[in-house]
């Protein structure tokens, strides 16, 4: 595992539940490969194109952490993994059409290999994939994901219209991230635990925690963006500036009345082609703005204040080695911005 894998999450320090969430994730991976196999070798291809390209698997090890306070070898839980990260997947492929993302996971992405309709395509197929899944699971389930990814598309939307005239746009901002990102977090920890067998209080305390700490992964991600070394983190920094997306950094800088501020709006206004006409220029000198403003101070302790709301979550849960490598999630996610 890469990035977020198991040793990170504290699991070397419990041998047990290492070789247990290590057998899940085998499994997880086969029945994912085995479920967007089509009788079109074309959709096989495209749909197998970002499963094979890896990626962190966080969300399933969600679902398999959470199962541990149950039952974590019932029946349901590994397709309930698979089904997620399913659906995790078909939203890049969508994301990348919008964004008109040339890569993805270091390879072309989907849209530039083959066209948008296809990206799109693929997607649809990837989401149908996820819900007949857990169809098998039963209706609750498949309630519960075909919730999760009506509010996805919200969340979506709610970007792309964008803070609506006098609406806070750090209100705005934290309800797109809480349904973009944090939800299928809270989804991988509820279908775990509930499939698992674990009682309705635990299984809620998880989806608390999935929320909470998703919106913190992403605060995470949008410090990384302004603050990484492209060497260090793999990401070209400033990737949600070029693309107009407000983040909690901007935001927070952009209510700042500083020269830094003044600044910034004016270089967000010509699309970072003012002073040099190159938007390159424009966007290094946004980022050098924000590294050293106060905005990404107060983001970083927002970070503090979403991570250590999901730590705190846990208390009721049992001690056990599960509970620990979800507590060592919110510590990685404040470590990783560095």
């Amino acid at each position: 595992m890469s990035a977020i894998g198991l040793d990170v999450v504290g699991i070397r320090t419990d041998p047990d539940l290492e070789k247990a969430v290590r057998e899940g994730l085998a499994e997880v991976e086969e029945l994912l490969r085995a479920s967007v196999r089509s009788e079109f070798t074309f959709v096989t291809e495209t749909s197998r194109h970002l499963v094979d390209a890896g990626g962190k698997r966080f969300r399933p090890i969600v679902v398999l952490l959470a199962a541990q306070f149950a039952d974590p070898r019932a029946a349901g839980v590994v397709p309930a993994a698979v089904a997620i990260e399913l659906t995790h997947l078909s939203t890049l492929y969508h994301d990348d059409v919008m964004d008109e993302a040339p890569r993805r996971r270091g390879a072309a992405s989907a849209n530039a290999r083959w066209t948008n309709t296809v990206a799109i395509l693929t997607g649809d197929y990837l989401f149908a994939r996820a819900s007949d899944i857990t169809a098998d699971l039963g209706p609750e389930a498949t309630r519960i994901l075909a919730r999760t990814i009506a509010t996805l598309c919200e969340g979506q939307i709610r970007e792309t219209v964008g803070a609506a005239p006098g609406q806070d746009p750090v209100e705005h901002y934290l309800r797109v991230v809480t349904e973009k990102t944090a939800s299928l977090i809270a989804t991988s920890g509820r279908l775990g635990a509930m499939l698992a067998g674990a009682d309705p209080v635990t299984v809620d305390t998880l989806a608390t925690f999935g929320e909470l700490f998703g919106v913190a992964f992403q605060l995470s991600d949008d410090i990384i963006d302004v603050a990484s070394d492209p060497a260090d983190s793999g990401k070209t920094p400033g990737t949600d500036l070029r693309e107009g997306i407000p983040t909690l950094p901007v935001l927070y800088a952009l209510q700042s009345d500083d020269r830094a501020a003044g600044r910034l709006r004016e270089l967000i206004a010509s699309d970072f082609a003012a002073g040099g006409g190159n938007p390159d220029e424009g966007v290094a000198e946004a980022l050098d703005l924000l590294r050293g403003h106060e905005g990404m101070a107060r983001a970083r302790r927002e970070l503090t204040v979403w991570s250590s709301r999901a730590r705190d979550c846990l208390a009721p849960l049992p001690d056990n080695g599960a509970k620990t490598a979800l507590r060592s999630l919110t510590d990685f996610v404040i470590d990783r911005t560095g």
